[in-house]
Order: structure tokens, then sequence, then C-alpha cells
């Protein structure tokens, strides 16, 4: 008998309508000497520190860190699991070949080979089942052309480290942090410090660019244009940080003619866009409908089990040259819908560029693309991505837009300016896409009338003030490119995919992780910004490991991951690597000493605070800056960790005292108020014994 384990129930039902078995059991459908049966995503995990030992189960530092000989594996404790689990395991050790169906990407992997292993079936026989669409021509298809299972090994084996370093440093570090400083505030209630392989560094960039913000002091400027025959014109010198020498600048052309000196067209060619990848497509949502990386990774999924598009967790942009004959069909069957867009297109001549059709740069699955079946009712969201790949998929094949870009110089009494206008010559790509087009040309494009060399008239010069800007906030799109080149910003798409390997997370993964930070209170929304809370700041702030929270260390992780994939990296040479790191961790960590540590910056001008006599204070108190926190409060001491919090939530100068009973309301610079409840003295002092002991 031959067994297919597919991922969902949908997908086995698809398999099983294209294969012709319809007798429908409990857990699986059966015919035709094959059982198909169905996980529900991941049914088996790893078990956690407890079930290895029960003495693990109390978190305690003595037993840190704790990294397993040998990884165990344990079925989730989720509703329907455990009786669906033992149909698979009984059809799997009947079975002469198994068939594994799930996604065709590394989670997918990971997903059949733990449920071999929980049955312990690994010896079978294994074939794999590689599915770009779930239509049924690609179905039939891939079932010609099954694979020996075992040629996946190196993908599993990527998928297991991935695995078994988040458990690693996701659990050590979460309890390492939780039990040092759970109780910073000094209550009894115990904060849960989440920490993760991906998550924190994430969460590092989302902090660095809010203070960044938060301590952004805006510059004055002074800028000089002229207006000549309704066209502004601008210095071509750099902006004045001074209003005299600005002032200066305007009286030397104050009454003075202006006098073209030179015309320069030239044509500007703008390349059709390319197709999506995954988080180009949840960027390009974010950015012009709102909509969260997970919803639109959910919209796809979705339109890719309703057969509308192909698979959606893909890292490349591009087709394979076996795509091209199925490509010009794919668009005939589009004309239904898109009738007017594709009657712009030669189907028997598409340009087949480097930008669309490169083996290369197609690993696992190529870029998203429709899949040609006419949709029916399906809902707002996956509507509005559907019609985004759409678009997409038939632009690629557009001619390019070509535009005259003219430049026109100019000088009054010896200052230099310069206009710039954009015609469009031939719309070409651009035409599918009005509202992004007038956009740009709302702007930053102006009309210009035809200019001669060497005319002059009289011309308005004039200033305007203003201050410099602080970077924006990010957004999930910003973010999502942040990711994608660990860390750096790069819009260049040539330079952004040769930065992917090193990529925090896979695009499988990324909207994952910003909806847990989300949901761990770590990060919230604000309109289209993803903002830190004062927890996630404090969690930074708490992390002295700078590699625990920094995007070129993960994204380091990343591309060894890759490596593993394609067989360049032993798996067990990365583990033992994780291991060293997460051991090396804990012992820095656990010998750093808060008396002798770096307490904060100052929150009126950001230089470092410093332990005096009495009190903390600003290091640069000799160029005035007066910022003082008192460690005493209604005669309970603060104590190094609580002074230390405070300073890294950037507390004013002033803290609000109230009650009776000790406690502060902290406002910090960002007008957050934090509630600090501290020990009574009586309770500190037996904490002390406590601590003594």
């Amino acid at each position: 008998m031959k067994v297919i384990i597919a991922e969902k129930p949908s997908v086995a039902r698809d398999i099983a309508e294209v294969l012709g078995i319809k007798g429908k059991k409990k857990g699986y459908i059966e015919g035709r000497g094959c059982a198909i049966t169905w996980a529900f995503g991941h049914l088996v995990t790893l078990q956690e520190p407890g079930e290895y030992d029960p003495a693990l189960k109390r978190w305690a530092l003595e037993t840190l860190p704790f990294v397993p000989e040998e990884f165990r594996l344990t079925l989730i404790k989720n509703r329907g699991v455990a009786e669906q689990f033992a149909v698979i395991e009984s059809l799997c050790q009947e079975a002469d070949e198994i068939v594994c169906a799930t996604d065709a990407g590394r989670e997918g992997e990971l997903i059949f080979r733990y449920i071999l292993a929980q049955a312990k079936c690994e010896d079978k026989p294994i074939r794999r089942l590689w599915l770009n669409s779930l239509t049924p021509d690609a179905i039939e298809e891939a079932f010609k052309d099954l694979k020996d299972g075992h040629d996946y090994d190196p993908l599993y084996a990527a998928a297991r480290c991935r695995s078994e370093s988040d458990w690693i440093v996701g659990l050590n570090s979460t309890r390492y942090y939780t039990v040092r400083h759970g109780r910073m505030g000094g209550g009894s209630d115990r904060v849960l410090w989440s920490i993760g392989r991906v998550q924190t560094p994430v969460l590092a960039m989302i902090v660095e660019r809010d203070d960044t913000i938060l301590q952004f002091r805006p510059q004055p400027f002074w800028e000089l244009t002229t207006l000549y025959r309704e066209v502004v014109f601008k210095y071509t010198g750099k902006r004045f940080e001074k209003p005299d020498k600005a002032q200066a600048k305007l009286d030397q052309i104050n009454d003075q003619p202006f006098t073209i000196t030179g015309v320069a067209a030239k044509k500007k060619k703008e390349q059709p866009p390319q197709l999506f990848d995954l988080t180009t497509l949840q960027r390009e949502i974010n950015k012009m409908h709102g909509l969260s990386a997970a919803d639109t990774l959910a919209a796809t999924q979705n339109l890719y089990e309703k057969k509308l598009v192909t698979y959606p967790r893909t890292d490349s942009r591009y087709l394979s040259e076996d795509m091209k004959p199925q490509v010009p069909k794919i668009l005939a069957q589009l004309k239904a819908i898109r009738p007017e867009e594709i009657a712009g297109l030669n189907l028997a001549k598409l340009p087949f560029t480097k930008r669309i059709i490169d083996d290369k740069k197609v690993t696992d699955h190529h870029a998203i693309i429709p899949t040609g079946v006419r949709p029916g009712q399906i809902g707002n969201n996956e509507q509005l991505v559907y019609n985004t790949v759409t678009t997409q998929f038939i632009a690629a094949f557009y001619p390019v837009c070509v535009k005259n870009i003219t430049t026109v110089t100019g000088v009054s009494n010896g200052v230099n300016f310069q206009a710039k206008g954009t015609q469009i010559v031939d719309a070409g790509w651009t035409t599918l896409f009005p509202k992004k087009k007038q956009a740009q040309n709302s702007a930053d494009e102006q009309t210009l009338p035809a200019f001669s060399k060497d005319e002059n008239g009289p011309h308005a010069p004039s200033l305007r003030e203003g201050k410099t800007t602080p970077p924006k906030h990010f957004t999930e799109n910003s973010l999502l490119g942040a990711m994608e080149a660990a860390g750096k910003f790069v819009e260049d798409d040539t330079l952004r995919e040769a930065l992917k390997e090193r990529g925090i997370g896979t695009p499988a993964t990324r909207a994952a992780i910003i909806e847990t930070l989300l949901r761990r209170n770590y990060i919230r929304r604000e309109k289209k910004q993803l903002r830190c809370t004062d927890m996630g700041r404090c969690l930074i702030a708490l992390i002295q490991d700078p590699l625990l929270k920094s995007p070129e260390m993960t994204g380091e992780w990343e591309e060894k991951l890759k490596q593993i994939e394609r067989s360049q990296l032993d798996a067990n040479e990365f583990m033992a690597g994780i291991s060293a790191y997460i051991r090396n961790l804990i012992q820095i960590s656990g010998t750093t000493n808060l008396e002798t540590a770096r307490w904060g910056s100052c929150p009126l001008c950001d230089k470092e605070v410093i332990k005096g006599k009495k009190a903390y204070g600003c290091s640069g108190w000799k160029e005035g800056c007066k910022y003082v926190l008192d460690p005493v409060c209604r005669g309970v001491e603060l104590k190094p960790r609580q002074i230390q919090l405070l300073l890294q939530q950037r507390i004013l100068p002033q803290p609000v005292r109230i009650d009776d009973e000790p406690r502060l309301l902290i406002l910090s610079t960002q007008g957050m108020v934090m509630d600090l409840r501290l020990p009574s003295a009586d309770r500190q002092k037996k904490e002390k014994k406590t601590e003594r002991s």
C-alpha cells in the first residue's frame, strides 16, 4: 500500500480528486492501492525540558544552559491531534511506500519527517511530491515526477537545525532573563521576558529606530529657490545652516536678471516590474493598502489552496526556463477577466527577459503568479492579493516606460540654479498602475515650458525656512525590507537580491515574527506604524550580549541554514556553534556586575549617566545638564536593577510619588506612564537575607 501524507485536509482532497480516489474513511481517503491522509500543519514538536527531567520544570539559573544530547519529539497538545496522528501512524506502519505531499519547503519537510520519526517509520521507503501549484494539471505532472524522498535530506537537516536552534536559544535565554530580571520592579509578580533567535533582533531594530527618533533634535535650515517663468529653480549648492549666509546669497541675486545657461534632455527607460516573491508582495500590499504581512500571507495561502495562484512561500522573483510554454496559456486564460490589459500583449512573442526567466535564481519555488484558473467568490483580502499578483504578472511582459527627463540650468549674478521636469513619451507598463503614477507625478514632477539657452528675464527669488526631520518609524513594508536585507535599508533590487541569503527569518516566517512581537506587547501598531512599547525597550536594554539582538548575526545563521540545504555545511557543525553560543551567553551574562555596568543614557541630553556618592546624575553636568535621580524614595533605597530599569525607561528628572505606599509613577520621555511598585523597608530586608542565603 502507498500512503500519501498531505499538510492539510483540503490538499488531501485535491490530490484524491486528481488520482480518482473516493473511499472516505475516518482521517483518510482510500482507493486504488493508496491511502491519502493529512496533518493539521504541525502535529509533532520538540519536548519541553520538564519532559526530559521533572526537575527542569522549575526555572532556575543553576539548571542553565540546558541542551539535550539528543532532542526528543512529542505530539502537540491540540484538540484532535492525537486521534489524527494515530490514524497516520497506523497507515504508515502498514505502508510499503510513503509519499510526502506536505508544502514543498523547509517547514513542510519538517512536518513530514517529524511525523515519520514519531511513528517510528523512518526506515520506510519515501518519495517526495513537489508542488508549485494545486491545479489538477500541476498535481498530475508532479505525480509523474515523484522524487526520491532522501534527495531532500539536506532540506530536512536545515529544517531540523532551525527548529532545534530556536529551541536552544529561545528557551535558555527566556528562562535566564526571566529568572534574573523578572522581578525588576521589586514586586512579587514575575515578568516573562520572551526572547528568540529571530524575534529579538527584529525588536532591537524597532527599538533602535524609535530611540533615534526620540533623541532626534531638529536643526533649522534655509533653502534658496527662485521662480522664473512659473518654474521653480533650486539653488545647486548645499542648503544653508545659518540664516545670515542664506540672506546674503538672497541679497546677491535680488533685482538681478536670471539667465538660462543650458537645456539638456535625455530619454530614460523604466523597466517593467519584476514578479513577486512573498516578501515583496507583502510589502506592496502593506504600502498600497495597509494590509498586514500576516493577513497578506493568509490570503495568498487561501488563493493557493483554491488553485488561483502558485506556491506563496517563495523567495524567488523569477520563473524557470521550463515555465515558458505555460506563460502564454495562463495569459490567454486571464483574458476572460482582464481583456483590455491582455490585448496589449502579443502572446506569440512575449519578451522573456532575464528579469523574468532565470534558472539560477529559482531554488525551491518560482515567483508567485496566477495559475489562470478563473476565481469565483473570494474574500476581500483574497481579491486584493489576487488583483495585485495578476496585474504584476501582466505588467512584467509590457513594454518599458519611456520618459524625457529635461534638466534646465540657470544663473543669477554668479549663483547657479537648476530645474527638472519629466514628460512621458510612452507610458508602457505604467498604464496598469494609474494610482502609483499619479502619486509620483504630484510629488516629484513639474511641467516645463520650452527654454532656450541664453534667454533671460526677471525672476522672484525667495528663502524657505525648514527643519531637519528624523527617520520615519517602521511600517510593515519598511520592516520587511530591513528583515530581508539583514537590518540594512536597501531599495536597489539587485543589491537587495544579493543580501537575501542573509535575511532575518524566511519569507514564510517574517509575518509570524511581527505578530509574535505584537502579541507579547513588545511592539504596537499605530495606524501603519510599528512602534516599540516600554516593555520592548526595557527588554532590549536588559540584554547585554550584542549578538543576541544583532540582525547581522541572525542573518549569518540564516545563511548557514541555507548552506545546509545545499549540502555545503554540516548540520552538526552548525548546532555545535549554537550550543557553544548559548553556553557562552549565559556564562558572560551571569558574571555581569550590575554595580559597574553602564547605567543608561540621560533622557535630557543622551550622555551617559554615572553613579555619584549620593545619587545618579548626568556625566554632562559640567556642560550644564541638571539631570539627577535620587535612589531613595520614602526611605526605601532602590536596588541597582531598579535604577537601571528607570534609566532604560528614560524617566524625567522628577518622578511622581503617590499615596502612602512606596510607589513611583514614572513619566517616560515618550509620555508613557510606568507604575513601579517598591518593596517595603521590612520586606526589602527579608529579600536581602534571602539573596545572601
